[in-house]
């Protein structure tokens, strides 16, 4: 089966799950009020690979059918600018506030079955082999995959990992004639009600004797004892003009219950498998996977600049105030492209023959994200200011007496329409004011942990030589160079073991 369509999408979210929004079990995701605008957003993503797929799709290694490149192998830099293109193009839909549209575990999957020797040891052959043949099934398919990796948070004194005995966190309770069953919870399935199957894979490493709690699989949404509990929803209604985003793509996050699922053999990649669980995520997947997850960044930063620059040319504001307020978002989209093509520029082969960016500019990214976003979010609130809320309804406009008042005092500088005013500060006010734009804050905060958390990870992996040496020349405990020496390495986050850096 080749790409889907959007049509063959929404077909698919018709198998019934056990999802709950609101306190109420759904039946109909496409069609659910908390739910339709995303659902339709993501068929039309799913369209849109086949609107642009010069750009979107390639052939199958094996099949030869039009697949799309969010499932490529990367095998050299020109692989990783053509992935980069495709990715690009779908942020750019929903301008970033979708982190995990299914390109997200597309490119996950793809970086795990290109290195699936590292799942194989020690003995998980059988498990790596099972990788292999579900990222061809993911690819050939064009299923949306979610996934859930965080272990729900009861007492935090007890730390972050499940401790031997734990009887919350997801865990293996026996074994099967036809797989193993789990029993237990996650957090957070970002994208659930729209997702066919759902993954688990690996988190924070587990302490010796937790092996229980070592899995990973993927199995459908609709599996008996599967439960998906949807957060408040920040959906409105269909109004693009009142709410241009929250419309539209609130992807929706789920507390996931496992209440004694059996996983088929054939799904299982890790089966109470300790090494391998604390092993598989610390070479490729975070240089691998950061290129969607930055792309998707820097196509967020450069619509708020843009949205920025439009708010200020509504009302004429030209103070140097503002123009320094811009000039910050624009410095930190700047900052993301250029750390973005840094990393793909000095990518370089991990092993196998795969190539992944360089991680060290994209760990860098990740720790300071979580301090840029709520940043342009107050400098959008700043350049907004009473303006976010001076904002004719639709309806209101539609009104013959209402609309002829508002444009005559609420209209914008230079000529500019009441509803062209409006439209725009509606926009910034979704962006920065709704609930969806609260979602969205917590999200970049915290989604692939906490900017605190990724600079002590980039610290304690960032080499140290050239900076030591730089200071021990000036004490005078080594000569000081004459020449500039290249091959000093790098922070290189994700760099395999025993692999060299070329």
């Amino acid at each position: 089966m080749p790409a889907r369509t959007g049509k063959q999408f929404l077909e698919a979210l018709r198998r019934p799950r056990d999802l709950w929004v609101n306190g109420e079990k759904v039946s109909d995701i496409a069609s659910h009020p908390a739910l339709f605008g995303a659902a339709a957003s993501l068929a039309e993503i799913f369209d849109l690979q086949h609107q642009a797929a010069d750009i979107c799709l390639m052939p199958d290694p094996e099949t030869g059918e039009q697949i799309a490149v969010s499932h490529m192998m990367p095998r050299s830099k020109a692989d990783l600018a053509a992935r980069h293109r495709a990715l690009q193009l779908v942020a750019e839909y929903s301008v970033g506030l979708m982190g995990r549209t299914p390109d997200y575990m597309n490119v996950t999957y793809a970086g795990f079955a290109a290195r699936a020797d590292e799942w194989a040891v020690p003995n998980n052959d059988r498990g790596a082999a099972n990788l292999v043949a579900y990222q061809k099934f993911l690819a050939r398919n064009d299923i949306s995959l979610t996934h859930t990796i965080i272990q729900p948070t009861i007492d935090k004194a007890s730390g972050d990992v499940p401790m031997p005995g734990n009887d919350v966190a997801l865990r293996k309770i026996e074994n099967t004639s036809h797989g193993i069953i789990v029993r237990g919870a996650r957090i957070l399935a970002t994208l659930a009600p729209f997702a066919d199957e759902i993954a688990v894979y690996p988190a924070v490493p587990l302490p010796q004797g937790s092996d229980a709690y070592a899995l990973s699989f993927c199995i459908p949404a609709e599996t008996p004892g599967l439960k998906f509990l949807c957060r408040d929803s920040c959906s409105t209604d269909r109004s693009r003009f009142d709410h241009p985003l929250s419309s539209r793509f609130d992807e929706q996050d789920a507390f996931v219950i496992f209440d004694n699922v059996e996983v088929p053999r054939d799904r299982l990649f890790i089966d109470a498998n300790w090494t391998v669980y604390n092993t598989v995520m610390t070479t490729g997947w975070y240089p691998n996977i950061m290129q969607q997850t930055m792309i998707r960044a820097q196509t967020k930063l450069e619509f708020a600049y843009g949205l920025g620059c439009a708010m200020a040319e509504i009302i004429n504001d030209v103070s140097p105030a503002t123009s320094q307020l811009l000039g910050e978002i624009w410095t930190y989209a700047e900052l993301t492209r250029a750390a973005v093509r840094a990393a793909e520029d000095e990518a370089f082969d991990y092993g196998q023959g795969v190539w992944f960016p360089h991680g060290g500019p994209l760990a860098a990214l990740r720790a300071i994200l979580p301090s840029w976003f709520p940043r342009v979010g107050e400098i959008l609130t700043l350049i907004g200011s009473h303006n976010l809320l001076a904002t004719p309804s639709e309806a209101q406009l539609s009104d013959p007496e209402l609309a002829k008042l508002a444009g005559i005092y609420l209209r914008g500088a230079k000529d500019v329409s009441a509803p062209e005013r409006s439209r725009v500060f509606r926009l910034a006010w979704d962006f920065v004011g709704s609930a969806l734009a609260g979602r969205n804050e917590l999200y970049e905060r915290f989604y692939l942990a906490s900017g605190a958390r990724n600079y002590s990870l980039a610290h304690a992996l960032a080499p140290k030589q050239r900076g030591r040496r730089l200071v021990e020349q000036i004490l005078g405990l080594v000569p000081r160079l004459l020449r500039v020496e290249p091959d000093e390495p790098r922070a290189v986050i994700g760099l395999p073991r025993n692999i060299p850096r070329k």
